[in-house]
């Protein structure tokens, strides 16, 4: 990799390099499933304010500078894209709707080193609600066993998995001060034909969870829509 792309140069072939990216964009794109940079690397970097450069050791081409936020780069509404295709979700239905109950499943869950990420509970009806969240694909058996091993402690109607999700999260600093990011994604994936089951955000990054036959098609359809094949060139001037 000789730097920091816009997308998966394998996924979107119009895929930029970016000349500058934020720390707080690269732990996002990091977090999100981009494989560029360990995510801890980054986490030190910014830290201590130590700007990173990304290149490749085999090639004289400039790479990609890591620093701290610039007004440069809040040009642009989206930096780039990021997705993961290694992931599962799980949902608890009919879980009695009182305090405690989350804490009770996610304990148990950290006990056992599995790492929960986007989590969403709807609004109980009649006393019981619904608790979804996703897991690393290689640990949903693990988180299976964690839920069933829990018994009377965790009262509920029914627990299902699918193991055939992914996610894509649009990523940049813009988004602080741009409204309606959310909304152009939605309409693009609508376009697209493509469920949304859950979302999750930050203040500069949006994360939607799809299938994961769908997470190839919407990365293209968003990296054209948000016309990231540009960014490198509004980074640059």
């Amino acid at each position: 990799m000789t730097g920091v792309f816009t997308a998966d140069p394998r996924i979107e072939p119009g895929a930029t390099k970016l000349p500058l990216i934020s720390h707080e964009e690269m732990l996002e794109m990091a977090a999100s499933g981009s494989k560029v940079l360990a995510l801890r690397s980054v986490e030190v970097a910014r830290l201590h304010d130590v700007p990173l450069h990304v290149r490749s050791s085999f090639a004289p081409d400039e790479g990609t500078w890591i620093t701290k936020e610039t007004p440069m780069m809040e040009r642009a509404f989206v930096s780039g894209i990021a997705h993961k295709s290694d992931e599962a979700k799980v949902a608890l239905l009919g879980v009695e709707d009182q305090p405690g109950v989350a804490a009770t499943v996610f304990t148990a869950l950290a006990d056992a080193h599995i790492n929960v990420d986007t989590i969403i509970q709807n609004v109980g009806v009649d006393g019981r609600a619904d608790l979804s969240f996703t897991v690393p694909l290689p640990d949903l058996r693990k988180a299976l066993e964690v839920i069933e091993g829990m018994g009377d402690r965790l009262p509920h109607r029914e627990t299902i998995s699918d193991d055939q999700i992914g996610k894509v999260s649009l990523i940049g600093e813009g988004m602080r001060s741009n409204p309606g990011i959310a909304a152009l994604m939605f309409r693009v994936l609508a376009a697209e034909g493509i469920n949304i089951q859950m979302i999750d955000t930050s203040t500069i990054r949006i994360t939607v969870v799809i299938a994961r036959s769908e997470v190839e098609r919407a990365v293209r359809a968003l990296h054209e829509a948000f016309d990231l094949a540009s960014e490198a060139e509004r980074r640059s001037v």
